[in-house]
């Protein structure tokens, strides 16, 4: 503090006419350092020209107040602000007014006695040279920062608010910036105002994690007080910074459902945006969303239809009367929708495993959308295989996407967007092999259908999930040793399986690598199955793998389980909600050995069914 003072003594002192020396010069440092001075009763002339400055509408009455004898620093940095101002509505050339001797007047008349400006216009003057098209390095602006500075300690919160605004939106150059922010975050307690919250989360929050903190605090202290606009922005200020703040999520979850007002359409796409982007599923929000999007579908782009349609696929959402209305949209609107949208809404579908009603229509104009159309190699295949999961899949989209032109550029890129369209194009050949009778290829070659999954597992082992872990520990018991069971099985379709087990005729386990296995890219066997034998996969169905709103499979799992069943498996799955709610490892042990039974007598009643229609 005591060298700012020093600094700003001197600084005065240089600007000075000369003054005699003694006693009369010792009394002016303490004056200068004490800032702007209490505000004097106006005489008036000042009076006058206060009342001209206010109701000036054009720039050169405001540039002929610099003329006037009462013209004081205050009124100029007054006059200069309502000048940024009506250039702005009026679309004034701002290069005009710097040039004008006039506004150089006004701006030396500041400069003059800049530590008697009042707070309030020193702050509107910070905002407006910039504004005028005053360089951010330049003199002028340099010379206000530095006031400005000198004066942080004591300035209203609520010109620190907007101090920050305007510096947030010209980036972190300002060398004031950092210092405004340390500010914000000392005295954060202060704030009072949902408004004031709300504009610094979504304006200043990205800037500092400590301000973004102490303010997602206070957030959470005024949630009950956000109207529904103020919610969607605090939403959106979350999701674009990426911060999954489970408590505040939860407090805007809590009070929207208690707005009984019908949300804003604009409420409504961004909260559904906002919730996928942080990946918060809340059932009863999502209800309401879906509920109250429904009858504004219609007045939506292209755009926003099909990012609503992603945003409730990401939260693993489905509402079928919204699902079917967005497909009657696609309908109505084929020529509206680029390709790209039409995807991401068919990509959408796969992911939820849903099937419109008027199927035949909406994949017959998905079909002739896509054809002649150059896609994106990852988008392309992310197009097929949604396809394939729905079970519409044509030969030529199949071929296209399995042809060795197409998935050796796929082969040789290890990022994590390459490896999962590989792993999808591991899904689009078992469907090719195994639902697709009449396609005759090409196929993947053999030697590409093992990769580096095995790998890929022994080093995921130590992030294995509580109910991969239960099972690992539990599946020794319920099916036997390594030398009748195998373990972590990665199979050629892209799918993995938990344990698979040959069972003879009598249910009896056999061993299982004396066997030839088709399913595996190197066969350890090359015995054939016994007469009567049979395989079982016991397959684990993880949370994500279901739909939010209950216990339906996502598009994912159900081709997996088409998958293997086409393959010869009978499969005994395993949900999540079923076995992590046994805690004693005999009870999952006898759990696993009564899905296996169940699965063998399904398979049992399946063959006398057909033996009887037969």
């Amino acid at each position: 503090m005591a060298a700012h003072l020093v600094r700003r003594c001197c600084r005065r002192l240089l600007l000075l006419p000369a003054a005699p020396a003694g006693p009369a010069l010792r009394t002016c440092p303490p004056r200068w350092a004490e800032g702007p001075q209490p505000r004097p009763r106006d005489n008036g002339a000042e009076q006058e020209l206060r009342e001209l400055i206010q109701a000036a509408s054009s720039p050169q009455d405001l540039l002929q107040v610099s003329r006037r004898p009462a013209l004081s620093s205050n009124l100029a940095a007054l006059a200069i602000a309502r000048l940024a101002r009506l250039a702005r509505e009026q679309h004034l050339d701002s290069e005009g007014i710097r040039g004008d001797p006039r506004f150089q007047q006004l701006l030396g008349a500041v400069h003059a006695q800049i530590s008697q400006v009042w707070n309030t216009p020193l702050v509107q003057l910070l905002r407006s040279l910039p504004a005028l098209g005053l360089a951010q390095g330049g003199p002028q602006v340099r010379s206000v920062e530095q006031e400005v500075l000198w004066r942080l300690r004591r300035l209203p919160l609520r010109q620190l608010v907007q101090l920050a605004e305007h510096l947030a939106g010209q980036g972190q150059d300002s060398p004031l910036l950092p210092e405004v922010l340390r500010k914000l975050e000392l005295r954060w307690t202060e704030l009072d105002g949902t408004r004031t919250v709300v504009t610094l989360m979504a304006k200043v929050g990205h800037l500092s994690p400590t301000l973004m903190e102490r303010l997602e605090d206070k957030a959470l202290e005024l949630a009950e007080h956000f109207d529904p606009e103020e919610l969607r922005r605090v939403a959106l200020a979350l999701a674009l910074q990426q911060r999954r703040c489970v408590p505040l999520l939860r407090a805007l979850s809590y009070h929207l459902l208690q707005k009984p007002a019908e949300l804003p359409l604009p409420v409504i796409t961004d909260l559904l945006f906002a919730y996928s982007k942080l990946s918060f599923q809340q059932p009863q929000v999502l209800h309401r969303l879906a509920l109250e999007l429904q009858p504004h579908l219609g007045s939506l782009s292209p755009a926003q239809v099909s990012r609503c349609a992603r945003s409730f696929a990401s939260l693993r959402w489905l509402s079928r009367p919204l699902a079917e209305a967005i497909a009657q949209y696609c309908l109505e609107n084929a020529q509206s929708l680029s390709v790209t949208q039409l995807c991401g809404i068919l990509v959408s579908f796969a992911r939820l495993n849903f099937q419109p009603s008027s199927s035949e229509e909406f994949f017959s104009m998905v079909h002739e959308r896509l054809q002649g159309q150059e896609l994106d190699m990852h988008l392309l295949t992310d197009v097929v295989w949604s396809l394939c999961v729905l079970q519409q899949p044509r030969a030529p989209h199949l071929s296209q996407v399995l042809s060795p032109e197409f998935h050796t550029r796929l082969r040789g890129d290890s990022s994590p967007r390459a490896q999962s369209s590989w792993l999808k194009l591991l899904h689009i050949n078992a469907t090719a092999r195994l639902e697709a009778p009449g396609y005759q290829g090409p196929f993947l070659p053999p030697e590409a259908l093992g990769g580096d999954r095995d790998k890929d597992k022994s080093r995921d082992k130590d992030k294995a999930t509580p109910l991969q872990r239960g099972l690992r520990e539990a599946l020794p018991g319920a099916l036997g040793g390594h030398e009748l069971v195998r373990y972590d099985v990665s199979t050629v379709y892209g799918w993995d399986i938990d344990a698979e087990v040959v069972l003879d005729s009598d249910n009896k386990a056999l061993p299982v690598r004396d066997f030839s296995a088709p399913h595996l890219s190197h066969c350890e066997g090359t015995k054939p199955l016994p007469p009567g034998a049979r395989r079982v996969a016991v397959l684990r169905w993880e949370l994500p793998q279901f739909s939010s709103r209950g216990r339906e499979l996502l598009g994912r799992g159900s081709m997996a389980r088409r998958h293997l069943r086409a393959a010869g498996f009978l499969l005994a799955e395993v949900p999540h909600y079923e076995f992590l709610e046994l805690k004693l490892e005999r009870q999952r042990v006898a759990y696993l050995k009564d899905k296996v039974a169940k699965a063998l007598a399904s398979d049992t009643a399946g063959d006398t069914a057909t033996d009887t229609a037969t």
